[in-house]
């Protein structure tokens, strides 16, 4: 075979390969892709760097001209006995009036009053003022500080005033430090500034004690006078019994005595055996005195004791009055209230982060999309 043969049957035996020629030209143009990304990047870098900074600069206007919120915290736990021991006087005073005397000289204590005295209840009585969104539009409407939050924001309508009402409502709250323990709430507001939010808290706090004062004092009056209608109706009943009690004893002491003198009785017999609807035995001149005895009964009390107690517990209850010049707390601050050290809102160098950050992003995206454009126009052309 010719030297001619063989070079043409090598040629045939191994021609060159199309395919790994193309994939080694596609990775070259890759590389060339991803270079060309790089380089358009670069070019374009100015532009860039342009929008970050434009977004950095509108986020700092916007976040130096948004409405700024502070809040002032404190930390509050129950009252304890010399927080409202005046109270807790202008309550035991009634005490007697409750308490029931039984005949051999025991005392039943009535646990009537206890509530009123009961820290955790006054307690839970605050916390439950401070949230009530009744107490927290009245505070609000007599503001100087809403007012001119209303006038700035030209805030007017009612419609409009309703809605700023209620996001105002979620800035005023008494909240669990710990949702295991109910014994330790923390109070906050906020407001438009550090100094205002520091005020309305101290205000709002005086506000609903100052409630929680008339609540208490009210509940104590309500209870008493409760009590008194109770005292006067039972005296009521047990006077009409006393004296259907002595029209009874005395109809029975008239026949007794027409009986008596029908029987010319006069003295009494010790050997007659005693009836149970007439005492003739007494005779007609017992019977007589017995008579005039019960015309001449004035006080009830001799008939049935009740009647007496019931009389000295009204008595009593009209010479006691409740003093309504007495303060007492029904909570103790843990931790006063404090001027806030920083404001929650806006995040004035998060805002600038992100703003650029994303800023950046769009030039990004941006500089990638003209690139694409205009390599497409390239291999179109």
């Amino acid at each position: 075979m010719s030297t001619g043969s063989k070079e043409v049957m090598q040629q045939y035996q191994h021609p060159s390969s199309p395919t790994g020629s193309f994939s080694n030209f596609s990775h070259r143009e890759e590389e060339i892709d991803l270079f060309e990304i790089f380089n358009a990047l670069w070019v374009s870098k100015v532009k860039i760097i342009a929008i970050s900074l434009l977004f950095a600069v509108a986020a700092t206007i916007n976040a130096l001209n948004a409405q700024q919120w502070w809040s002032s915290k404190a930390i509050i736990i129950p009252a304890q006995l010399n927080d409202f021991s005046e109270y807790q006087y202008q309550v035991k005073q009634f005490q007697p009036v409750f308490d029931v005397y039984q005949q051999d000289g025991t005392i039943l204590v009535n646990k009537e009053l206890k509530p009123l005295i009961d820290n955790e209840k006054l307690f839970q009585q605050f916390i439950n003022s401070f949230n009530s969104l009744a107490n927290k539009k009245a505070f609000l409407l007599s503001s100087e500080e809403f007012k001119s939050y209303l006038a700035a924001h030209n805030i007017s309508g009612d419609e409009a005033l309703s809605r700023t009402l209620d996001a105002w409502f979620e800035k005023i709250k008494a909240t669990q430090v710990d949702t295991l323990n109910d014994e330790i709430y923390t109070l906050s507001l906020q407001a438009t500034t550090d100094e205002s939010s520091f005020v309305l808290l101290n205000s709002y706090i005086a506000f609903v004690s100052a409630q929680v004062f008339k609540d208490n004092l009210s509940n104590l009056r309500a209870v008493t006078q409760a009590k008194e209608n109770e005292l006067k109706q039972m005296l009521t009943i047990f006077e009409a019994q006393a004296l259907n009690y002595i029209d009874v004893e005395k109809q029975r002491s008239l026949l007794s005595l027409d009986i008596a003198k029908a029987a010319n009785l006069e003295q009494p017999l010790a050997n007659i055996t005693d009836n149970k609807l007439f005492d003739i035995q007494l005779g007609s001149n017992a019977l007589q005195a017995k008579v005039k005895a019960l015309d001449s009964i004035d006080n009830l009390g001799v008939v049935d004791p009740n009647i007496q107690q019931i009389r000295a517990k009204l008595s009593l209850l009209k010479s006691t009055k409740i003093n309504a010049d007495i303060s007492f707390k029904t909570f103790r601050f843990l931790e006063n209230v404090e001027m806030p050290l920083g404001r929650d809102k806006p995040k004035r160098a998060l805002i600038v982060i992100l703003s650029t950050i994303f800023g950046g992003v769009l030039g990004v995206a941006m500089v990638l999309i003209q690139f694409t454009i205009a390599k497409r126009k390239k291999r179109i052309s």
